[in-house]
């Protein structure tokens, strides 16, 4: 068996340039903590954020838009008293109807 094959000194450098660049090349893409795949990732959470973020503002404007309209038209609140909670005036009667299928 011919051992000088074996040993790393005896390899070309060019050979030895390829091997070292292959390992960095591995080291930056997958294993290092700040590699390509991470920042890939990351990038991607990132959009995922932002795109939930202006989702939760339009959701916060239409909600400030309701609180505004309730505190300004109290027929509107009366409504709502009336239709969700079940609430009546003094002196009212309430029918309830149940519809039938």
């Amino acid at each position: 068996m011919n051992y000088q094959l074996l040993n790393p000194l005896r390899w070309r450098k060019s050979f030895l340039a390829l091997i070292l660049g292959g390992i960095i090349v591995v080291w930056f893409t997958f294993i290092d903590t700040y590699s390509i795949w991470a920042r890939i990732e990351l990038s991607q959470r990132k959009a995922e954020l932002k795109e939930s973020k202006e989702q939760l503002k339009n959701e916060t404007e239409v909600l400030k838009q309701k609180i505004e309209n309730l505190e300004t038209d109290p027929f509107l609140l009366e409504r709502i008293a009336r239709e969700e909670y079940g609430m009546k005036k003094e002196g009212e009667t309430v029918y309830k109807i149940k519809e039938v299928d």
